[in-house]
């Protein structure tokens, strides 16, 4: 994906309606931040590998605190131990210097953006509908006569 279509992503998934836009939006910049660790990593570029790692796991920990000021559940419970595993795995990446274990993350990221994805379509509220008029109904009225025509015309 070209960083065009990825831009055009991210903002129309940050103006749908809901917070489920947003979630999408903030995985598709980690998932971005986490593509541009292993490059620079695969490059030895060890400064954008951290800067990028930083952001990343700025960004779990924003995914994080909107889990933990939710109402809870089995599904809360998942993903606080999604993100903690995550922010685990990339940590091990950055010490050990590996491209592979920040791209299977990523992987795993696009599966729970995919997830948000496939919930923000279900709930979308339906297209508007066309509805067509009612059967045309003949006007009733009287045709005015001549002098009335008249009167009405005007000239300039």
């Amino acid at each position: 994906m070209n960083s065009a279509e990825f831009t055009y992503r991210k903002t129309a998934a940050a103006t749908s309606e809901g917070g489920l836009g947003l979630l999408i939006a903030l995985c598709d910049t980690l998932a971005g931040d986490l593509r541009r660790a292993a490059d620079a990593q695969l490059s030895n570029d060890i400064q954008k590998r951290c800067r990028e790692v930083n952001h990343a796991l700025l960004v779990i920990a924003h995914l994080q605190e909107w889990v933990s000021r939710g109402a809870g559940g089995i599904l809360a419970d998942h993903l606080t131990a999604f993100y903690t595993s995550l922010r685990r795995k990339v940590m091990e990446a950055q010490v050990k210097r590996s491209a592979e274990i920040l791209e299977d993350q990523m992987v795993e990221v696009l599966k729970i953006r995919e997830a948000f994805q496939a919930l923000d379509s279900r709930s979308a509220p339906p297209a508007p509908q066309i509805i067509l008029p009612a059967k045309k109904q003949e006007y009733s009225g009287m045709e005015p006569v001549d002098s009335e025509r008249k009167s009405l015309s005007w000239s300039a």
